[in-house]
């Protein structure tokens, strides 16, 4: 049997601050939806990995995605925990959506996870969970 390896503990630093400040622009200009300034944030060959495994590879795919799924969405966002690593740093944004239904009912307290892979100043991974297929459900008198 081969002895353990010990991880190496990694230190925040001011490039795990950055990361955090990256994902909160990112976010901040999704909302809007400003796809233009939020592709500002991300890399060349991003991948965005929606609830229900869709992918995408631009914010204005997936504002559009959101613009079919919501009469109108934003995200309240509470915190942001940062995951030092060697080449990159995970950033997991949480926190509640809010808007209104595409039949204008409105929403709130929505819970949602994303979690961005952050390389080289720029965001090369996102994946996206959400209460909403939930709240759909109970909405429409599903109870799963």
């Amino acid at each position: 049997m081969s002895p353990a390896k010990t991880a190496a503990a990694i230190d925040a630093s001011s490039e795990t601050q950055a990361a955090a400040a990256i994902v909160e622009a990112f976010l901040t200009a999704s909302m809007v939806p400003d796809p233009v300034t939020a592709a500002r944030y991300i890399a060349d060959d991003l991948v965005i990995t929606f609830t229900g495994g869709r992918k995408f590879g631009h914010p204005r795919e997936s504002a559009a995605f959101n613009a079919g799924r919501y009469k109108w969405v934003k995200k309240r966002m509470l915190r942001s925990d940062v995951v030092p690593g060697v080449g990159e740093t995970i950033v997991y944004n949480l926190g509640h959506l809010y808007g209104e239904w595409p039949d204008g009912t409105p929403f709130d307290g929505n819970r949602y996870v994303d979690r961005f892979v952050v390389k080289g100043g720029k965001i090369v991974e996102m994946d996206v969970w959400n209460d909403s297929a939930e709240r759909l459900l109970t909405k429409h008198g599903i109870v799963a």
